[in-house]
């Protein structure tokens, strides 16, 4: 089975663009489009339905990839938007290889800016959000107001603030009968489903009492600040960097394992203390001042879950470190081990092994899954919508983040109430950042103990 892990969302500036004229846009992150009574459900009608693309990077093309290699039919990409005209039309091209008769952008449909979104709302009928993290609750927003079908990928917010929209407007986009499904794709993979439904219904390893989450590996790109660039640019152009457009890499990869003990142990988890740092995330001689931002490179985090079962989560980007992405969980009875290789099994206390699954099957890609099964609810009108465990899990990265950044426990009920706002109410090209560089040109960076989280 092909993954993609390491497709994370990405803004591109050419090598060869003008630093300055680079990609004009405004984005009204703050303000929300009028509700519509209208529902926004298709039959199996045969209508042609028309599919949005909004962030043609590299996980928003594969996403719009697999939308397109669904079996499912009647389904065209019919507009684009990104920050990037070099980027899009690069997606674009690619896109129209593999699927000529699925690719029905037009020049006209092709929307470059940050408002670009608003222009693919209002010409389609399902849309694919794939921007960085911070703006997700609001193009959600936009897009639920304006009645249409949502894939978005995670985490789907990087604030409390942000994931009360996403709840509220989940419970918008039920009244309106629209359908939503969200990039954990673990949720659609077949071993770990085949592994809770053991673990559900069969009580292979009694009821569960701990767990262990791992993201651990060297990191991800990082991208030098250019000459003539804003401060808004070189943060957009470097947004993994920077809380308010990513969340930190314990939200943007590590939501993975965290949403599987969410999952398997049936709730979002009541309170979390932990630790983290920067220990390699260091600017060195020679380095452009601030090249990593303000996000840690570990963080280790204990979640108490209701009766007391507690979940140990890490997540560390460290070149050349022991390496590890998967979970594990201990019942009364045994151990599960899940792993997205497929290679899932359970033992008792002895060693024993007591379920294995079989990882020699051919089974569909869970990214491909995500959207079979999202269009089959749209041709079907079948209930489908991911956003509030996505909002849950997000929720439970960012109560770590906050644990290890102010370096105490946080309650769960204080922390989804939480007025701190990282995301601004609107973006420009012309916004100063939120995440200010000192005179050195280096970003304050979280201090355990100090720094306000809540």
């Amino acid at each position: 089975m092909t993954t993609h892990e390491s497709n994370h969302h990405a803004i591109y500036v050419p090598e060869k663009a003008s630093r300055r004229g680079f990609l004009r846009g405004a984005l009204a992150a703050g303000t929300g489009v009028a509700l519509s009574n209208a529902t926004h459900a298709f039959a199996a009608s045969g209508k042609e339905i028309k599919i949005g693309l909004i962030g043609s990077g590299g996980r928003g093309s594969g996403a719009a990839d697999q939308a397109l290699s669904s079996p499912n039919s009647g389904f065209k990409l019919w507009a684009m938007a990104d920050a990037s005209k070099e980027r899009l039309d690069g997606s674009y091209s690619n896109l129209s290889n593999k699927h000529a008769d699925k690719v029905a952008v037009t020049d006209d449909r092709k929307f470059v800016g940050l408002d670009g979104y608003e222009k693919v709302i209002k010409e389609c009928d399902l849309v694919i959000l794939a921007t960085p993290p911070g703006f997700r609750p609001y193009h959600f927003e936009a897009a639920v107001n304006a009645g249409k079908n949502v894939f978005m990928e995670k985490p789907v917010a990087v604030d409390a603030p942000g994931i009360r929209k996403v709840l509220e407007m989940a419970k918008v986009a039920d009244q309106k009968g629209l359908k939503v499904a969200t990039g954990l794709q673990r949720r659609y993979q077949k071993c770990y489903r085949d592994a809770l439904k053991e673990v559900k219904e069969n009580n292979i390893i009694g009821e569960i009492v701990s767990g262990q989450v791992y993201w651990n590996d060297g990191g991800v790109w990082v991208k030098d600040r250019l000459d003539g660039m804003t401060e808004m640019q070189y943060q957009m152009l470097n947004w993994y960097y920077f809380n308010w457009l990513c969340g930190d890499h314990i939200s943007e990869q590590h939501v993975h394992n965290i949403d599987i003990a969410n999952w398997f142990i049936g709730s979002p988890p009541i309170s979390a203390q932990g630790m983290g740092g920067r220990e390699v995330r260091k600017e060195k001689k020679g380095d452009t001042p601030g090249k990593y931002g303000e996000i840690y490179d570990h963080h280790f985090v204990e979640f108490t879950y209701p009766n007391g079962v507690r979940v140990n989560s890490q997540c560390r980007h460290q070149k050349g470190c022991f390496n590890q992405i998967r979970e594990e969980f201990h019942g009364t009875k045994g151990i599960l081990y899940l792993k997205n290789d497929n290679k899932c099994y359970a033992t008792d206390y002895k060693g024993n092994v007591i379920w294995k699954y079989d990882f020699r099957q051919k089974d569909e890609n869970p990214y491909q899954v995500e959207h079979n099964e999202l269009q089959d609810a749209i041709l079907n009108n079948k209930p489908k919508n991911d956003a509030y465990y996505t909002a849950e899990s997000t929720m439970t990265s960012l109560l770590g983040r906050m644990a290890t950044y102010g370096g105490k426990e946080v309650k769960w009920d204080d922390a989804i109430k939480s007025e701190i706002q990282l995301m601004p109410a609107k973006v420009t090209w012309e916004t100063v950042p939120p995440s200010k560089p000192d005179e050195s040109g280096n970003y304050p960076i979280a201090i355990p103990g100090v720094t306000k989280v809540v």
